[in-house]
């Protein structure tokens, strides 16, 4: 019985992981997106989108720190739910660098 216990409560918490929401990554994320996260509401998602069409794409998490509206302890705790990657790929591609032009340190070989 308690290996019976144990299987149904490793399924259980298994199934929680699987309906957890993806993180919205801050690059990419439109206004509604940013605002399905808990802890941004309407002024802080288009803080934002203001930050990064300004600023470029953020490289890290903690760069949310640099939007007004957001200071250590509130990245904090939206760090398990925002990520950051999206157009910095894409700005290779717009940029005419394809993916062999690139070396692994990020340089561009001189293709």
């Amino acid at each position: 019985m308690k290996k019976f216990l144990l299987v149904v409560f490793a399924w259980v918490s298994f199934m929680g992981l699987a309906f957890a929401a993806p993180a919205v990554d801050l690059n990419s994320a439109n206004q509604a997106q940013l605002e399905s996260v808990k802890g941004i509401g309407p002024v802080k998602a288009k803080a934002i989108i203001e930050y990064r069409t300004k600023n470029g794409p953020f490289k890290s998490v903690d760069d949310l720190k640099k939007v007004t509206g957001f200071g250590k302890l509130s990245v904090n705790k939206l760090r398990a739910e925002v990520t950051v990657g999206g157009p910095k790929t894409a700005n290779l591609k717009a940029a005419g660098t394809g993916a062999a032009d690139v070396k692994a340190g990020g340089q561009k070989t001189g293709k």
